[in-house]
């Protein structure tokens, strides 16, 4: 973020009051705090919530892996209806009014949904997350079907079953369970899909970036195919689900540009109806990639075309007979996303057990394999797992379901660090007697010239960034120690510490340090929530130093201010830029101090990013000892909009930067503040350590 511009160009008005604020939600808050004088660890208590309407379950924040987790096509990832409303239903017209829907959903199917006429295929929109409630989800008679660019969308812990219409190779009734053509971004997890008319999963016509994973695919003729166009499009990634007495199409896949198949268990049992012509199939141009899986009884396990291609490595072939072929050269999967393979050996328990749908389903019970919570250790010396923060970051597997923390030694870690968006649930605790034990520091600026040609820019500058989320950071530091005056070459000095781009960072205990534009709170995309509780910690900068359109509270902390490079005093605390309908920034129950001069600080001012009028930036400051440092008029203009058009408050100061409510500084009514409280602007959430 720049300096203020001389300009006014931008300005607006708008009728309403500056003090509008946001519908209340039935909330409370509780909590202590004590303040550590060396900065070192601070007491922190749980705070205490409760919403009148249902939060979205655990289970509604998952993200795909695979292939799904692959930014392309402008979709970032796949989320489903994730910060959508919940829904449960019961019954077809229930769910037929959700799944069409253009608004995102997230819908749990609570009991068994017979489908009328047998065969319906209902018409799945973009942006939904459909999961059965436990096991009681079914759907009866028919299934889902996905068209045209229908993309963001997750069908989880569902049994689909039974449109089988008496006739094995059915050419007259094409009942899918799950049937897209031309969709793009689209996860399938964790359900039992079995019986159908014809095929359990068609991804069809150019559909890509699909990952299929942890389902049971059953007691069916055709069970999954891919492709039948001659371009070759679709990247999908089919890891962990068990296939049973299936004939064929398991899967078949034509024409796909990667196919990356890995920890599957095809079975086919002797002495059954129903016996196998062929396991994995590569036709036309496709690129396969076929890892660590177990044939068990399969006839003609593995299949190529002259024109496709096969490398296989690390699978189990017990009591298979004919083909198994491989050859050509493909692709490696982990150039577009991490993943970790289980031995092919262990997959027949692992499945049998893990795959289909779970009675809990969610961040702490995915999969088998999914531990509570995982410890990674970071020590420079060697005496840890890993030597850089970083390289403990990296291990985390992809959509990691559980909570994995990362125990960093005391040290000054000179490094970036980086939780992409689909890593989840990591923790950065430092282990050390004090906060300050434990630095992770790097001094890149928005002007800092990159290796390759161009500047960092404001966000690229951060030594810290987070954008995966349900992430924690705990007593440590995260600095910039980007020189100033050092480098007044660099025309562009802004110097980030910590940005986060993700719902629900919870960063307790920590000292976050730089100067101009220290701590970046944003969200992934300026229509998605991106909630941060700041809580037990120190914040210290001198100019927009605490910045961006995430929904952010500071609490029980301490706002440090810096003097400038040159030994002046000026700048301003906080440069909200939050979308219209949304709330900013909270900063409550805290303090302001720091060894600058008086009156030389402004409270914040409004940061319409890029010049966005439809923008309507909050900052409230309540409870909260503010220093002599403090402007009496504490909000200023920027860039040529008002802070007055804009929503900027106050509520029961103290200190000797507190002044009397005025046009130049506005403060809550009662009523008003009653509804800018600490839960209010969570919304359902109550941050715990974890």
């Amino acid at each position: 973020m720049s300096e203020p511009r001389s300009t006014a160009q931008h300005r607006r008005r708008r009728s309403r009051t500056a003090l509008a604020v946001g519908v209340p939600l039935a909330l409370t808050a509780a909590g202590t705090f004590a303040y550590g004088g060396d900065l070192g660890v601070l007491g922190s208590t749980a705070l205490q919530a409760s919403a009148a309407t249902a939060a979205a379950p655990a289970w509604a924040a998952d993200t795909a892996d695979g292939f799904a987790s692959v930014n392309s096509l402008g979709q970032n990832g796949t989320y489903g209806g994730r910060g959508g409303q919940v829904v449960t239903v019961k019954t077809q017209a229930e769910l037929e009014k959700y799944a069409t829907a253009t608004q995102p959903y997230v819908i749990v199917v609570a009991g068994t949904i017979a489908m009328n006429p047998v065969g319906k295929e209902i018409k799945v929109q973009s942006d939904k997350t459909i999961v059965g409630q436990g096991t009681a989800g079914h759907i009866v008679g028919g299934g889902f079907f996905l068209g045209q660019g229908v993309h963001n969308v997750i069908i989880r812990n569902l049994t689909i079953r039974d449109a089988y219409q008496g006739i094995w190779n059915d050419k007259d009734h094409d009942f899918d369970a799950i049937q897209m053509d031309g969709a793009h971004h689209v996860w399938i997890d964790h359900n039992d899909l079995r019986h159908m008319a014809d095929g359990l999963i068609d991804v069809r016509k150019d559909s890509t970036n699909v990952t299929v994973s942890w389902n049971k695919l059953s007691d069916n003729n055709k069970t999954f195919g891919i492709g039948w166009t001659e371009n070759v499009k679709t990247d999908i990634t089919i890891h962990h689900n068990w296939i049973r007495e299936t004939e064929q199409r398991n899967p078949s896949t034509d024409n796909a540009a990667h196919a990356h198949l890995y920890n599957n268990f095809l079975e086919d049992a002797p002495n059954t109806s129903i016996g196998s012509s062929y396991g994995n199939y590569s036709r036309g141009s496709t690129k396969m990639v076929l890892e660590n899986s177990y044939f068990q009884g399969i006839k003609n396990p593995v299949v190529k075309d002259s024109g496709a291609t096969i490398v296989q490595r690390g699978n189990v072939f017990s009591g298979t007979s004919g083909r198994n072929e491989s050859g050509g050269s493909a692709f490696d999967p982990k150039t577009y996303y991490p993943y970790t393979l289980d031995r092919a050996a262990d997959l027949p328990s692992i499945l049998k057990s893990g795959a289909g749908p779970r009675g809990s389903i969610g961040t702490t019970a995915v999969s088998t394999r999914a531990a509570a919570a995982t410890t990674l250790t970071v020590a420079q010396d060697g005496s840890g797992q890993y030597r850089t923060v970083q390289a403990a970051v990296n291990a985390v597997p992809a959509n990691n379901p559980s909570r994995v923390v990362i125990a960093v030694k005391p040290g000054t870690y000179r490094e970036l660090v980086k939780v992409p968006s689909n890593k989840p649930h990591v923790t950065i605790q430092g282990t050390g007697g004090s906060r300050k034990d434990t630095t992770i520091v790097y001094n890149n600026a928005s002007g800092t010239p990159k290796p390759g040609g161009g500047t960092y820019g404001t966000g690229g500058s951060a030594t810290v960034a987070v954008e995966a989320d349900d992430f924690q950071a705990r007593n440590l530091t995260i600095l910039n120690d980007f020189d100033e005056g050092a480098n007044q070459n660099i025309k562009d000095q802004q110097a980030v510490a910590l940005r986060t781009a993700a719902d629900k960072v919870f960063l307790d205990g920590i000292i976050v340090s730089g100067d101009q534009d220290t701590l970046l709170l944003d969200t992934a995309s300026k229509d998605r929530l991106g909630r941060v509780y700041v809580a037990n910690s120190y914040v210290i900068g001198n100019v927009d130093f605490i910045f961006g359109r995430a929904t952010a509270v500071v609490d029980k902390s301490v706002i440090t201010l810096k003097k400038r490079w040159n030994g002046t005093s000026a700048g301003y605390i906080a440069a909200p830029s939050t979308a219209a309908n949304r709330k900013g920034f909270l900063i409550a129950n805290s303090t302001v101090n720091g060894d600058v001069s008086a009156g030389s600080f402004h409270l914040g001012r409004p940061w319409h990013a890029g010049g966005d009028a439809s923008l309507d930036p909050q900052a409230t400051v309540r409870n909260t000892s503010l220093s002599n440092a403090i402007k009496s008029a504490p909000w200023t203009d920027m860039s040529g909009f008002s802070w007055k058009d804009d929503r900027f408050a106050e509520y029961k100061n103290s200190g000797a930067g507190a002044g009397s409510a005025s046009s130049d500084r506005p403060h809550l009514t009662d009523a008003q503040a009653a509804n800018q409280e600490v839960a209010d602007w969570l919304a359902g959430w109550t941050p715990s350590a974890s």
